[in-house]
């Protein structure tokens, strides 16, 4: 037996310093472009067994198995959850779904800032629920990219938009990943990290719109801001604490799609926002390397199935897989 060491250094500064230099490693090397991110990872994992060995006094062998677990775990599940969701997205862009997506989302509103909310925040939250570790993001960043925003202004307010939905990330993997540390109840964790991330909720469609468009960009959709916070914080209480940890993103994000798009029905900024560009920068070089402009021909509703169509059946496998009921019975 081996009962680990927190403070080895005799100094909590010390010993924390000790323990963050294989993260740091990590994003240093990613960071600096020179180093691809796998062997990235090789080195950072290496970093961190010669840390726990001869730092923390962590025995050689349970370090390395440790090691080899955490690989494992990071093939499966969570590794096959993103492949399946990468190959998805890949057959859609190969059929031509994703371009009638992307203009069944620019038919929804013309307006940056709302198309914001609707893609990075709440349709964001969906692929967080499906399958996190950085498929949001990506995938989210795509789509705005082809509606004419600037890569890193694409990627940098997807990375805002993602904070709400990130603790139920991966059909729920960090609560079930710290229910496995700590022991104890998933769905009692579920509940209290349900109690807590809403007002955050709140806050986040704010601030990214308040990055994108400033302070009053931001004041002038401030109605849309508050429907699409408040339409996804209240259900993500709800399913968090009444049904289950595994579903939160996935029904919280359809119902924020869901109450955004009702409410643009019936309102609309009296001034849209039209332009891709950050605020204060040239909109030239915003949209430098964008995708070309989009498609705005109305979608038929066969077209418009069409492109719902994968996401659907992701919706209704997720929704079915994540019943408590239908766990207890496969």
């Amino acid at each position: 037996m081996w009962n680990q060491i927190y403070d080895p250094l005799h100094s909590p500064v010390l010993s924390t310093i000790a323990a963050a230099i294989p993260v740091v490693t990590l994003l240093v090397l990613i960071a600096s472009g020179r180093v691809q991110a796998h062997i990235a990872a090789v080195i950072a994992v290496i970093v961190t067994n010669l840390i726990t060995i001869f730092v923390f006094t962590m025995p050689a062998n349970m370090s390395i198995r440790a090691s080899i677990l955490g690989i494992v775990t990071g093939f499966f599940p969570i590794g096959w959850i993103v492949l399946n969701v990468i190959f998805l997205y890949q057959v859609t862009v190969t059929t031509g779904r994703f371009e009638l997506l992307k203009r069944a989302v620019g038919g929804v509103t013309e307006d940056r800032r709302l198309q914001l909310l609707l893609i990075a925040f709440s349709f964001g939250a969906f692929f967080e629920g499906a399958s996190g570790f950085g498929t949001p993001v990506a995938i989210t960043g795509a789509v705005l990219i082809g509606l004419g925003f600037s890569p890193l202004a694409a990627s940098g307010l997807s990375l805002i938009a993602n904070t709400a939905p990130v603790a139920y990330g991966a059909l729920g993997t960090p609560i079930q990943g710290l229910a496995s540390v700590t022991g104890l109840d998933p769905y009692i964790l579920g509940a209290m990290v349900g109690r807590q991330l809403p007002f955050f909720s709140l806050i986040v469609p704010f601030w990214v719109v308040w990055a994108f468009a400033g302070w009053k960009g931001m004041k002038d959709v401030w109605p849309a801001i508050l429907v699409t916070g408040v339409s996804f914080a209240i259900p993500q209480f709800v399913i968090s604490n009444f049904i289950n940890p595994w579903i939160v993103d996935i029904g919280a994000s359809l119902i924020s799609m869901g109450a955004l798009i009702l409410f643009l029905k019936v309102w609309q900024p009296k001034q849209l926002w039209l332009s891709p560009a950050l605020r204060g920068r040239d909109e030239s070089a915003s949209t430098m390397a964008a995708a070309k402009p989009l498609d705005k021909t109305p979608l038929t509703q066969g077209e418009l199935f069409s492109a719902l169509l994968p996401w659907i059946i992701v919706c209704i496998v997720m929704l079915v897989w994540g019943n408590g009921g239908f766990k207890t019975w496969a």
